[in-house]
């Protein structure tokens, strides 16, 4: 074995052993230079006299890094920028967040001033009556050219003016709540702050002007009349406004003619005591026109708009021939082929008191019956 200061792989070849063994201590071969592990001090620890034997770590900085503020400063303008957007953004306002107002509605009889025409073909009646050039069914109330408006746009102004036209062909076209079989199909239309009005309309209907089931629907009473022709004779505008930056409104006006004859059941004395003999009933009875002008007022907002869905805020409507002195309030009640209306006015209406709606009633002119 070689001795403390041989190299690693012992003496090399060649090498003389006496002369130099003097500066062995300072000498090294090739083989030890690679085996050493070489460090360089820095400028300042060559000038020490006395360099550290183990380096200390630097002490670490406390608070928080530059790139932990920065993130922190990110995350403070986003959430700043978020709540001021939320308090600024232009479609956030308070008449958004109102509810919807309750109906207003007015139900008008129209008295006829002799005896109701009839005969036995529904589209006699119709080609000699001022309905002969009405359109059928929901064809004729055709859809306007939709243009925007100043906050709502083309698609916009189309999605109400279709969903008053829905909610007008469901309460006035749908041969179901026609017969008072059914009211979903106008229901689902109707936006939900109304909907409790709607519901109370049905269960409790009075004639205060806001829960009068036939201002939401046309409804005709079942036990006594029934549809003779379901190819009703339909003529109505649709009319879409800005109301506010939030609202749009739709005005709806049209009139409606029923083919009605008497039902299997019901007998012609039951309806007027001057009902004509040669009426019949049923299948074998004459067919006679009903007319209803409806005029309607729908007002949309956003969330309206998106769940297809209307605030019907004004109904007034005018039908007949009617009676007077019949009820109107839960079904129309209209009179048929032969028949002319009861003795008697309307309903009395108490001045004094400080609910309810004033009883009206009209004349239907000659000129709406048909020329038979």
């Amino acid at each position: 074995m070689g001795g403390p200061g041989d190299p690693p792989e012992g003496t090399s070849e060649g090498a003389s052993g006496g002369g130099e063994d003097e500066y062995r201590s300072v000498v090294f071969d090739e083989s030890f230079v690679r085996a050493a592990r070489l460090q360089e001090f820095s400028a300042q620890e060559r000038m020490a006299d006395h360099a550290p034997a183990v380096r200390r770590r630097p002490t670490l900085r406390r608070g928080l890094s530059r790139q932990a503020l920065i993130l922190v400063m990110l995350v403070a303008v986003a959430f700043g920028t978020a709540i001021y957007m939320g308090v600024r953004h232009p479609y956030t306002t308070p008449t958004a967040q109102q509810p919807a107002e309750p109906l207003r509605m007015t139900v008008i009889p129209l008295s006829p001033q002799g005896k109701v025409p009839g005969a036995a073909d529904a589209e006699y009646l119709y080609a000699h009556s001022p309905a002969a050039q009405f359109g059928i069914g929901g064809e004729g109330v055709p859809l306007p050219a939709a243009r925007r408006t100043a906050h709502f746009s083309d698609s916009q102004v189309i999605a109400a003016l279709s969903t008053a036209k829905d909610f007008i062909v469901e309460s006035s076209l749908y041969p179901a709540v026609l017969t008072g079989a059914q009211i979903r199909p106008a229901r689902v239309l109707v936006d939900p702050d109304q909907l409790d009005q709607f519901d109370q309309s049905f269960e409790h209907p009075t004639a205060d002007g806001r829960h009068e089931p036939t201002g939401w629907l046309v409804r005709f009473d079942p036990a006594r009349v029934q549809l003779a022709d379901r190819k009703i004779r339909v003529q109505g505008t649709l009319e879409a406004t800005e109301a506010d930056s939030s609202t749009l409104e739709v005005t709806a006006d049209g009139t409606f003619v029923y083919a009605l004859r008497p039902t299997d059941s019901a007998a012609p004395a039951s309806a007027s005591a001057s009902a004509s003999a040669s009426a019949g009933s049923g299948a074998q009875a004459q067919v006679s026109l009903f007319t209803v002008r409806r005029e309607l007022r729908f007002r949309f907002d956003r969330d309206d708009l998106r769940m297809h869905q209307a605030q019907v805020i004004v109904s007034s409507v005018q039908a007949g021939p009617l009676s007077c002195a019949d009820d109107s309030v839960t079904y129309l009640r209209p009179l048929l082929a032969g028949q002319t209306a009861k003795a008697g006015g309307p309903a009395g209406t108490d001045p004094y008191a400080t609910s309810g709606a004033t009883a009206l009633c009209g004349t239907l002119a000659a000129g709406a019956q048909p020329k038979v």
